[in-house]
């Protein structure tokens, strides 16, 4: 391959190599820009001399401040940028470039279960509920029993999960932070993969009783209830009675799921989260701007996409706010914002913790950086609703539902609202979940060639110029549609890749 690099906006004053094995000193690109050093695939190069002060651009936005001099052909690398200040919240545009609504798109459906309330499931699961971490092992000691020796009697349901998390006692459950990981249990346990039928383990004396878990509407809450099973009930004599009656409980409820049949539905009943993890400098390049062409079309067809992570879009949020469809929305997402950095001030802690090893080895500098190629995800539709930490999400369109940028954490929160789950990837990860089909795409073809029994589809054609961005977006979109559909399955469920759920959880812990 000939030296190449990109760059993204024609403001920026640096941009990042191509070639996969980087390039030596002397490499010579087409345009007369030589290296003065060796640099490294996906890093950044000047394409400039620069002196101390000068501002960084990437993505036509500063990125940091030189904090030397150096010249054209110069690795850009972390020591030489200074981190600019986040944007002020106080001075932010509110909805003063709504974005035009894009044409509609019609006829595009994808095979979901139904359920009595109007969601749609792209699974049948059987998910068991747990109030408390104490039950964690006897639950997943059942389900290994009722995959063995009950499910394959129920072709038509899916999997078995065990919802187990680290939440439930030992925590300060009256104070304000404790509702944002309760909500989110909430929700996962009333997810519409798991078909309206709900099976609750419990041990007894936990803080986080099931009353508490589900306040209210057609969730056991009572102690006669055969699907809620606590295990310190006085009928219940040793292991072998909890672990029976868990499996008594689970053979009825796979009964009435394995009524369940796939029918047609329109996409407009997706609600796809988006998330990023072991991000590089190609993601912001290649598979973030070709999922935010996928989040244009789901949009178009009235489907609701989810982006998060905070501290990845704290730093791009001056370019989200205008899109806001009004202004409640705007001040909505600064709220959000505000909380995050709040609840980070009060850590010691602030948005420069965000960035990894990992992302600085791809090419990241800092969080400035990180954000600006995150929020490529979000397309470029109307901002439509925000939604706190935890609450599920209702909006249809775009909608920013708050999250920690941890992946398993953000994952677990969007889990109370999505029913798809799309990841991108440059350094790689296996992460999966059982609840929902994640598909893993990667920023660069090096990375889906060394993975290909990992990665779902490989976005870094774009940088080699062998697909468009629209080629990319398009073939997600329907490998979405597919997938959901049951007609295909991610390599995470393939494998059974399934990380265990997360909570956020901001509150004390006594």
């Amino acid at each position: 391959m000939d030296p190449l690099y990109v760059q993204v906006h024609a403001r920026d004053n640096v941009a990042i190599l191509v070639n996969p094995e980087g390039l030596p000193a002397g490499a010579r690109f087409p345009d007369g820009l030589t290296l003065t050093e060796r640099i490294p695939q996906s890093h950044k190069v000047a394409l400039r001399d620069f002196d101390q002060g000068d501002p960084v651009i990437r993505y036509g936005q500063i990125i940091g401040h030189a904090t030397r001099s150096f010249r054209a052909g110069s690795w850009v690398r972390e020591d030489l940028l200074d981190l600019p200040s986040a944007p002020s919240l106080d001075e932010l545009q509110l909805s003063t470039a709504v974005p035009a609504p894009l044409p509609k798109i019609d006829g595009y459906t994808f095979d979901g279960f139904r359920n009595s309330g109007g969601a749609v499931g792209t699974k049948n699961i059987l998910g068991i509920t747990t109030t408390v971490q104490c039950v964690a092992p006897t639950v997943d000691y059942a389900v290994r029993r009722i995959r063995a020796e009950i499910l394959p009697r129920f072709p038509g349901v899916d999997d078995v999960v065990a919802i187990t998390h680290t939440y439930g006692c030992g925590v300060a459950i009256d104070a304000p932070g404790a509702a944002i990981p309760i909500r989110t249990l909430r929700h996962i346990g009333a997810h519409p993969n798991l078909g309206d039928a709900p099976l609750v383990v419990s041990l007894g004396c936990e803080k986080l009783q099931p009353a508490r878990l589900f306040p209210d509407g057609g969730f056991p809450i009572l102690e006669s209830d055969p699907y809620l099973i606590r295990l310190q009930n006085e009928t219940l004599h040793g292991f072998g009675d909890m672990i029976a009656a868990i499996m008594r409980a689970a053979e009825k409820r796979l009964e009435q799921l394995s009524r369940r049949r796939r029918t047609a539905c329109p996409a407009s009943d997706l609600v796809v989260g988006l998330q990023c993890g072991g991000s590089d400098a190609f993601s912001g390049v290649t598979c973030n701007p070709a999922v935010g062409y996928a989040a244009d079309l789901l949009v178009r067809a009235g489907a609701t996409v989810m982006f998060s992570e905070v501290t990845e879009v704290r730093d791009a949020v001056h370019l989200l706010t205008p899109r806001a469809i009004n202004e409640d929305v705007a001040r909505d997402l600064i709220r959000e914002m505000k909380w995050y950095d709040d609840y980070l001030a009060r850590g010691s802690a602030d948005r420069s913790a965000n960035p990894t090893p990992g992302n600085k080895r791809g090419g990241l500098s800092n969080v400035v950086e990180k954000a600006l190629g995150s929020v490529a995800k979000a397309g470029s539709t109307a901002l439509m609703a925000v939604a706190s930490q935890g609450e599920r999400v209702t909006a249809k369109g775009l909608v920013f539902a708050a999250t920690p940028a941890s992946d398993f954490v953000c994952g677990t929160q969007q889990l109370a609202s999505m029913n798809m789950h799309v990841f991108t990837t440059g350094e790689g990860t296996p992460y999966g979940l059982a609840m929902v089909p994640v598909i893993k795409v990667s920023s660069r073809t090096a990375l889906a060639e060394r993975w290909p029994d990992l990665i779902d589809l490989d976005a870094g054609r774009i940088a080699t110029g062998q697909a468009s961005i629209a080629d990319i977006g398009w073939e997600l979109f329907r490998s979405i549609l597919d997938i959901a559909s049951g007609r295909r399955k991610t390599w995470a469920d393939h494998w059974g890749l399934h990380n265990a759920l997360a909570p956020f959880n901001p509150g004390p812990v006594t």
